[in-house]
């Protein structure tokens, strides 16, 4: 980042009703859309013209130049973002993502790069979506901590029905205003908003929704729900309770955790009609309030029932105990997820036989594997990390002695090709343990 821009973010901290209004020239600087070019991956999907990073370089000087001219002059167009889906449980179709061509992609960035610094220092701190510094471990480390040692006994567990397909346009550009003054950014973002979707051949006005795959729709989704729940929950819906209330979110996944079932199914009563003010809408069927807590497990079995559970970030959150018998929030992969998981391996593995060599198949292979257990090996799930572990280097099996009619390994063969290439051994790699030091993590 540039030192005008980190300039920026120390402004926005120091003054935090300022208005921006002369933010244009940082996106529209030659050098600036020259870093942006050097930080995009070369690897990923092209738009719809095709254009990679490789053959925009060709000429990247005389291109860089003419996008900022076009820039400069406002008379510069997004063209329409290609449709594409990827795999998603309970679609047949998938989730659709929306891929930019590759300049798209250098303005994409150089606006959220001079946008970023801003919010980064107006944003509460129970949001941990795509933000610099934050991650997914790093939200359920403070929840687990919260259930353990704060008075916590409901939990409001809740799902925006297809989020970035409903944002609308309207409210985006007015949140937007409250701290960017300058037009120039407000109609740049605007005209990509409005960029259209190819699917098909054919493209479609986007009335509404900011496309996943985008590089800028993160920010624009944080600054959206900033606005329509983080500030409303903090500011209304906290100080209205009369025992403790937190509040997690990590993009469009949320949860509140309340000390009072009154207040927990208040909150859950008003949810929607405050959504629906900004054009969303909750996943009813997804939405609920359960006891959770140091006490959930005793008063289940009270009642001859079992603890309730809940899942956020692809864990199942459960009620378990310590050696001594004390309780403590533990964690498992979600039994969704882990299919899920396996499913596209098996999928990957199929197609890959066919046009990957074996030692290649079994590089990536070990590449899938340790992506998966660096998410899901943390404290107290060993136990799924080794049950999505065993079945994948089935699977494997299966599938690399598929590549021809003679089968190219032995199972002690196959494990001890494993054993040299170093097949990942599922050891805890990030320990969520509530009752460790602080510093760890």
């Amino acid at each position: 980042m540039s030192t005008d821009l980190t300039r920026i973010g120390e402004r926005a901290r120091r003054q935090p009703d300022l208005v921006f209004t002369s933010l244009y020239h940082h996106v529209t600087d030659l050098d600036n859309l020259r870093v942006c070019y050097r930080l995009l991956d070369g690897n990923k999907a092209v738009g719809v013209d095709g254009v990679t990073k490789e053959q925009y370089g060709e000429n990247l000087e005389e291109n860089l130049q003419a996008l900022s001219d076009r820039l400069k002059r406002m008379g510069y167009r997004p063209q329409p973002r290609r449709r594409s889906y990827i795999p998603k449980p309970g679609s047949e179709k998938g989730r659709p993502l929306g891929i930019s061509c590759f300049e798209d992609k250098i303005v994409e960035l150089s606006v959220k790069q001079a946008l970023e610094p801003i919010y980064e220092v107006f944003f509460e701190d129970n949001s941990y979506g795509y933000r610099p510094g934050r991650s997914q471990h790093l939200c359920l480390d403070t929840l687990g901590r919260i259930i353990q040692q704060k008075r916590v006994s409901h939990i409001v567990e809740s799902d925006i029905r297809g989020f970035f397909n409903e944002v609308s346009h309207k409210w985006t550009l007015k949140f937007l205003g409250h701290r960017i003054g300058d037009p120039r950014i407000l109609r740049l973002i605007s005209r990509m908003l409005k960029g259209g979707i190819m699917e098909d051949g054919l493209v479609k006005a986007s009335e509404k929704g900011t496309p996943q795959g985008s590089i800028l729709s993160p920010l624009l989704s944080n600054i959206y729900l900033h606005y329509a729940l983080d500030l409303w929950f903090n500011r209304r819906i906290k100080k209205q309770c009369r025992g403790e209330a937190y509040y997690f979110r990590f993009a469009d996944d949320f949860l509140a955790c309340f000390q009072y079932k009154g207040e927990a199914e208040y909150f859950r009563s008003i949810l929607n009609e405050r959504l629906e003010g900004f054009g969303l809408e909750i996943a009813e069927e997804k939405t609920r309030c359960i006891e959770f807590g140091r006490f959930a497990r005793s008063d289940a079995r009270s009642r001859g029932q079992k603890p309730k559970e809940f899942t956020f970030l692809g864990f199942t959150h459960y009620c378990g105990k310590t050696k001594l018998g004390h309780f403590r929030v533990k964690r498992r992969t979600s039994r969704k997820k882990l299919a899920q998981s396996l499913r596209n391996f098996t999928e990957w593995a199929r197609k890959s036989r066919t046009v990957l060599r074996k030692g290649e198949m079994l590089r990536r292979a070990k590449i899938r594997l340790s992506g998966h257990l660096n998410y899901y090996a943390i404290s107290d799930n060993s136990q799924m990390c080794s049950k999505y572990r065993h079945y994948v280097t089935r699977i494997l099996f299966k599938w690399i002695n598929r590549k021809s009619q003679r089968r190219s390994y032995t199972w002690n063969g196959y494990l001890q090709v494993l054993k040299w290439i170093g097949w990942p051994r599922v050891i805890i790699r990030k320990n969520l343990n509530p009752h460790r030091r602080l510093g760890a993590f």
